[in-house]
């Protein structure tokens, strides 16, 4: 019997596509990483259009972030758990239903319910993703050059979201930015089910720990509502003090349930003695807030203080996308030489670089002495630490544990977009001021990315205090 499990699970492997493979794993990083910016953009033709407040509109951003990043490790658990394939299709699926549904909303409380419904099928897609490309590549040249490839698909699909965004809301109106993502979710799903060998699980343990997920979602939501609500309540009023101990108590109900389970958990505790598993999650934590609230400020200073259009706003963009190929290039032409370590210290230090000088922006500025320069900058130190990150946070972690380490490396860079595009949201909202016009907005959006730069230099830090000089190669 285990000669014939043995043997059919080496034809299983065998009749898997690497390229195919390779191919869905990237486009549904693009669409995963998409969904994070394209709508930024539209905002205030959403606004518009279906009524929203200034607060309640940052939770079209929020409501997708947080159930994808609340329920990251249940969807890599799932995936070690009841097969990569079948989790991958699942995701798939749902997140293309969602983005349709969102398309034809009428209301605020629907288009966020369709986002918050693309979170959770990006949660179940994404590490399932990940994980089947750390099984396909397992080591070598290939596997620099198909995480290579993963890391610029994903910055890319951050980068061009604002573009796509920017053209199908001034061209084609603010619904096609849900709309864009069906065609590309049906096309992954063909992708997926032909390439992507149906393998069996990686891991046969005991139901996954849903109780642990609600208890994980429902603390970060109520944190990150926490933060986004000091714009009307003070850090210190019973009202953010309330909001703020509950979410801790429902996260360290959440440390509890993990330790006491007698379901699966979902995040073994002795997964972070691996220091390449912890260092590598608290460097993209801190990355993922620095970016998502980056690409938040210059959408809004190009709209608001300089007068740009949504279209031309996302042509200028561009240049930061090109910076962050440019980067993954080099990751895949130099990877084997040096340290993972050595590309994270360089990447977080440029990418900081690049936000203090955004930093200096002004209301009088333009594209050419405010922007591209620093874009540049920005997307090149971006793309060198995306593919060498992914390699830390699954180095030395047992097959069986591959979906999960994948899940936590994502979630990470969720939550830190979500608590980060909120706190510093609200540090730019109080420098802003109850008077609008665009010297204050551009001191607001100024602050904001100062602290991006800060949030940056930190990751750098991390990195070379917590992650072994010399490791697996990139």
């Amino acid at each position: 019997m285990a000669v014939r499990e043995s043997a059919g699970a080496t034809a299983r492997t065998a009749a898997a596509r690497p390229g195919l493979t390779l191919a869905a794993v990237a486009v549904v990083q693009f669409m995963v990483s998409l969904d994070l910016s394209v709508v930024n953009v539209g905002l205030p033709q959403i606004a518009a259009g279906l009524g929203f407040g200034a607060v309640g509109l940052t939770w079209v951003i929020h409501a997708y972030a947080l159930t994808f990043g609340g329920l990251l490790l249940l969807g890599g658990k799932a995936a070690d758990r009841y097969g990569r394939k079948r989790v991958l299709l699942s995701g798939l699926g749902l997140f293309g239903m969602a983005s349709l549904l969102g398309g034809f909303a009428q209301e605020p409380g629907q288009l966020v319910a369709a986002r918050a419904a693309q979170g959770v099928g990006a949660a179940a897609l994404a590490p399932a993703a990940l994980a089947l490309l750390t099984a396909t590549f397992p080591e070598g040249r290939a596997r620099v050059r198909a995480f290579g490839i993963w890391s610029a698909t994903n910055a890319a699909g951050g980068a061009f979201g604002v573009l796509i965004g920017g053209l199908l809301t001034q061209y084609a109106g603010w619904r096609w930015v849900m709309l864009v993502n069906v065609p590309m979710a049906a096309g992954a799903l063909a992708l997926a089910w032909r390439g992507i060998a149906a393998s069996p699980p990686a891991a046969r343990g005991g139901r996954p720990d849903v109780l642990g997920a609600v208890l994980a979602t429902a603390g970060v939501t109520l944190l990150v509502f926490g933060v986004v609500r000091t714009d009307r309540h003070p850090w210190t009023s019973a009202a953010t003090v309330t909001t703020l101990a509950a979410a801790v108590a429902l996260l360290a109900a959440f440390v509890l349930v993990e330790r006491a389970t007698g379901r699966e958990p979902l995040l073994r505790p002795g997964l972070f003695a691996n220091r390449s598993v912890a260092g590598a999650n608290a460097y993209n934590l801190l990355v993922g807030a620095a970016m998502a609230s980056s690409f938040y400020f210059m959408s809004l200073y190009l709209q608001h203080v300089l007068g740009h259009g949504a279209a031309l706003t996302g042509v200028m963009f561009v240049p930061f996308a090109l910076g962050v190929v440019v980067g993954a290039v080099l990751v895949v032409r130099l990877g084997h030489r040096f340290a993972p370590r050595t590309f994270m210290v360089a990447g977080a230090a440029l990418t900081a670089a690049g936000f203090a000088w955004f930093a200096l922006i002004s209301p009088d500025g333009s594209f050419g002495a405010d922007v591209l320069g620093p874009s540049l900058v920005a997307g090149v130190g971006f793309g060198l630490c995306l593919g060498p990150l992914v390699s830390v946070a699954t180095a030395g972690v047992a097959p069986r544990e591959t979906g999960t380490a994948s899940a936590l490396l994502t979630a990470s860079r969720q939550l830190g977009a979500s608590i980060g595009l909120a706190a510093l949201g609200t540090a730019a909202h109080d420098r802003t001021g109850p008077v609008v016009t665009p010297r204050t907005l551009n001191d607001g959006y100024a602050l904001g990315l100062g602290l991006g730069a800060v949030l940056l230099a930190a990751a750098a830090l991390v990195a070379l205090a917590v992650l072994r000089r010399k490791d697996v190669p990139a």
